[in-house]
């Protein structure tokens, strides 16, 4: 076996949802830095992904994991299952300058973030405690890893779990020097943790909203301005040229409306007019 993706990564229905709501209302400036950082968040997690799809060694690779156990929920960006053990990785694409200071982190300005530490411990505590409920003893190495190469992390401590910019390709190939092989409780493993992994949105980051704020219409794909123009079968932006099939536009604005307002009664009629 050799390293196989066994949960893909798929766009937070958070980050989607506030995307929308970017271009259909307006958003305070608190929600638009929750959006842009969700939105830097999950680039920096891709960027990751873009680096695990390359291993080469026997290892199987979970990302975007919600999981519960002892009534406490918790989130895992990437799992790393290898041989010996597994890798429980937080993401994080800050850029700019950092500081490290008696277990605080700093922006250049001194304005204090919260720890990922913090996040990486509660997490690794809790995945111990359903690791050992399904009956598991592989140790858990928990990291967080920095990915943005434009990052800096002054005064950085030597014994805490980070992975920095510069130590990524080091990371990876440390990786794929492994030359075990996975055995059977290991796919069993990845198994149950992507069954029990729940689908669920965190209305926490997002704002509220209701149906006669929102600017109506299908908005292109390209520069989400709204479509004013259809010839023949197509949707044409008129700001940017893109095209896109009728029936396509049409099944895409249905399952953003589903998206924002999922208790309410869908009325085709009004897709038929350009309508959200």
């Amino acid at each position: 076996m050799r390293t196989l993706l066994y949960k893909a990564r798929t766009e937070p229905a958070e980050l989607i949802i506030l995307n929308s709501l970017n271009h259909r209302m307006q958003l305070s400036k608190f929600d638009q830095q929750n959006y842009s950082n969700l939105r830097k968040g999950f680039e920096g997690e891709l960027l990751f992904d873009s680096l695990t799809n390359n291993l080469e060694s026997d290892c199987l690779v979970l990302n975007n994991l919600l999981l519960k156990t002892n009534n406490q929920t918790f989130q895992i960006d990437t799992l790393i299952i290898t041989n010996n053990l597994v890798y429980l990785c937080e993401i994080k694409n800050y850029e700019g300058d950092y500081y490290y200071k008696s277990d605080r982190l700093l922006t250049k300005d001194r304005l204090e973030i919260s720890n990922p530490l913090i996040q990486l411990t509660r997490s690794e505590s809790l995945l111990s405690q359903l690791l050992h409920k399904l009956n598991y003893t592989f140790p858990i190495q928990g990291l967080v890893i920095f990915v943005n190469p434009h990052f800096t992390l002054y005064q950085a401590p030597t014994d805490k779990p980070f992975i920095f910019p510069t130590q990524l390709d080091r990371f990876l190939k440390n990786l794929n020097s492994n030359q075990s092989k996975l055995q059977d409780q290991h796919k069993k493993l990845a198994d149950k943790l992507a069954n029990l992994h729940i689908e669920e949105i965190n209305h926490q980051q997002i704002p509220l909203f209701n149906y006669q704020d929102l600017s109506k219409g299908i908005l292109c794909t390209e520069c989400s301005s709204s479509i004013t123009k259809i010839e023949g079968m197509k949707c044409i932006c008129t700001v940017c040229g893109n095209d896109e099939l009728v029936e396509t536009a049409v099944l895409r604005s249905i399952k953003e409306f589903k998206l924002l307002f999922p208790q309410k009664k869908l009325q085709p009629t009004r897709y038929l007019n350009g309508a959200i």
